[in-house]
C-alpha cells in the first residue's frame, strides 16, 4: 500500500501537447525505443496557444489525476507567439483553477522541443512519480454520475 492507502494506484495523466515540438519529441522517444512510464495519454493540438483552459478542468472532471501542458520553447513556436499566449492565459487562469479545488501540484507546464526525447522521458517519469505521491484526484468524484 502507498502512504495514501491506494494500493497499486497508477495515476492517469493527460498531456496536451503541440504538434510541432512536444509531440515530435515524444514521437522521437518512441521511435528511439526509450522506455518511460505509460501513464500519460497524449492529446495533440496544433499549438499550446489553442489549449482552452476549460480543457484542463474537463480532463480532471473526466478522471485525470494530473495534467501536463507542453509545447515549443518560447521564441520557437511554429505559429510565432502561440506559446506566449498559452503562458499568459495560464497566469490569468491559475487562480480560477485553485478556486475549483485543483491542487497546482497536479498541473505541469513544460517546453519540450522536437529533439528533446530524453527531456520528454524524464518529464513523464517525474510527473508520474509526483502525481502518484499525491494519490488519486477525487475532488470531482461524482460530478458525472
Amino acid at each position: 500500500m502507498t502512504e495514501y492507502g491506494h494500493g497499486s494506484f497508477e495515476p492517469k495523466i493527460i498531456a496536451f501537447v503541440c504538434n510541432w515540438c512536444t509531440y515530435a519529441g515524444a514521437d522521437l522517444a518512441g521511435t528511439s525505443r526509450m522506455e518511460y512510464k505509460p501513464n500519460v495519454r497524449i492529446i495533440k493540438l496544433p499549438c499550446t496557444g489553442r489549449i482552452d483552459p476549460l480543457f484542463i478542468i474537463k480532463a480532471f472532471e473526466k478522471g485525470a489525476d494530473g495534467v501536463l501542458i507542453s509545447g515549443c520553447h518560447p521564441g520557437d513556436c511554429h505559429y510565432t507567439t502561440g506559446n506566449y499566449h498559452a503562458r499568459r492565459r495560464w497566469i490569468a487562469f491559475k487562480s480560477l483553477l485553485e478556486f475549483t479545488g485543483i491542487d497546482m501540484k497536479r498541473l505541469h507546464f513544460s517546453w519540450v522541443s522536437a529533439s528533446e526525447a530524453i527531456k520528454w522521458v524524464d518529464l513523464v517519469n517525474n510527473i508520474t512519480d509526483e502525481v502518484k505521491k499525491l494519490g488519486p484526484f477525487v475532488e470531482y468524484k461524482g460530478l458525472n454520475e
